[in-house]
């Protein structure tokens, strides 16, 4: 069965950093909502949600994607950035639709099955 991508309501990018690599994560993220218009959220100095890194997460409409993903793909540096589609359904979200732009970090997806 296929999926059609008018499902997709829109895109969550996570950019993850550490300590070191903070400055240049907010440099990163606040040119994203400057440039795209996306919606920037908190900097985290923590792991948040499934997320197993510091992050921020970038939001942003479908019709952004083409214009938001490689501009994140050229400008992200050492950074690693994990993307997915918001269609409703978390866990396949985050599993099986994740598009990842550096290092594969592993997601603690449990919080999806509570």
């Amino acid at each position: 069965m296929f999926l059609d991508a008018e499902q997709i309501r829109g895109y969550h990018s996570h950019v993850y950093y550490n300590a070191d690599t903070y400055e240049q994560a907010l440099i990163l993220c606040r040119e994203a909502a400057e440039r795209f218009g996306v919606v920037m959220g908190r900097m985290h100095e923590r792991p948040v949600g499934p997320h197993p890194d510091w992050s921020c997460q970038l939001a942003y409409p479908a019709e952004l994607f083409a214009q938001v993903m490689p501009w994140l793909a050229l400008n992200r540096g050492e950074l690693t950035v994990f993307t997915h589609p918001i269609t409703g359904d978390d866990l396949r979200d985050h599993r099986d639709f994740a598009i990842w732009l550096g290092q594969v970090r592993p997601l603690n997806l449990a919080m999806f099955f509570q």
